[in-house]
């Protein structure tokens, strides 16, 4: 059975470590930092084999390198749409990525929006989403359109409702307090704060999230909610005619008046 764990990085990122009991092998998602993913590696004696990118920012590539130093053999994929030096595999949408040592493989979606070539990796009932989608929220527009954005969320809203959703930022609270202003009334919102504060007071990572529940509490996936709609048109003070449209103006909302 595929264990994953988080590895805790910078104020807020996390690194997803995957694991199996049948195998000393180990791979990992989106290592901006290499320490505490060596640390991890050390203390469980495990050697990594893999390494899942989603995306060119540097707090999900800057461990790379120093990784490679250290498990020269493992393997690198990511996006073939972006320039990250150590990548061995590029990936487009349609590609599958076979990790025989845990025994498990990943389907790659493309999901332009953050960046203009993010991917994701769908497999093992998990979805590593990098920065296109967070609990309760999704990434900045910094290279796409809301176009592209929003139907990537479709693309990633059509999968299976029992879908866990490993992000890789602990944003969840925050990403509420906004989600409060479009649906101020929504009962699963308020149920996703209580559960969230009660994670954080614990100690415990408010991640993985489930696809189904994102459904019911993030409002850059409920566009088509009348609810929803109707916030971002008093927001953008007009009629908003399209998914895209009304996407735009939560993000931009968000973007203007929350971050």
């Amino acid at each position: 059975m595929l264990n994953i764990s988080p590895i805790t990085a910078f104020s807020d990122n996390y690194i997803w470590l995957l694991s199996s009991k049948k195998s000393t092998s180990a791979v990992v998602v989106d290592p901006g930092d290499a320490l505490p993913v060596i640390v991890a590696l050390e203390q469980q004696d495990l050697e990594l084999s893999a390494i899942l990118i989603t995306h060119h920012h540097v707090d999900h590539t800057g461990g790379i390198r120093r990784l490679l130093m250290h498990y020269p053999s493992a393997t690198v994929y990511g996006p073939t749409g972006e320039h990250i030096p150590a990548i061995d595999q590029p990936l487009k949408e349609g590609d599958r990525v076979c990790l025989e040592d845990l025994g498990v493989n990943f389907d790659v979606l493309d999901v332009p929006g953050h960046t203009a070539g993010h991917i994701t990796y769908f497999g093992a009932g998990a979805l590593f989403c990098g920065d296109a989608l967070f609990s309760v929220g999704c990434g900045r527009l910094f290279e796409g359109t809301p176009e592209q954005m929003s139907a990537s969320l479709a693309k990633i809203a059509a999968l299976p409702q029992d879908t866990k959703v490993y992000c890789a930022h602990e944003y969840t609270l925050d990403n509420i307090g906004f989600a409060k202003w479009v649906e101020p009334d929504n009962p699963e919102l308020l149920a996703r704060e209580d559960e969230a504060n009660a994670q954080r007071q614990r100690g415990e990572p408010t991640l993985p999230s489930s696809l189904g529940q994102e459904l019911r509490v993030n409002p850059f996936l409920r566009t088509h909610i009348p609810q929803v709609k109707q916030a971002a048109e008093q927001f953008a003070d007009r009629e908003l005619d399209s998914v895209a449209e009304i996407f735009g103006a939560v993000r931009e909302w968000k973007d203007s008046r929350y971050d």
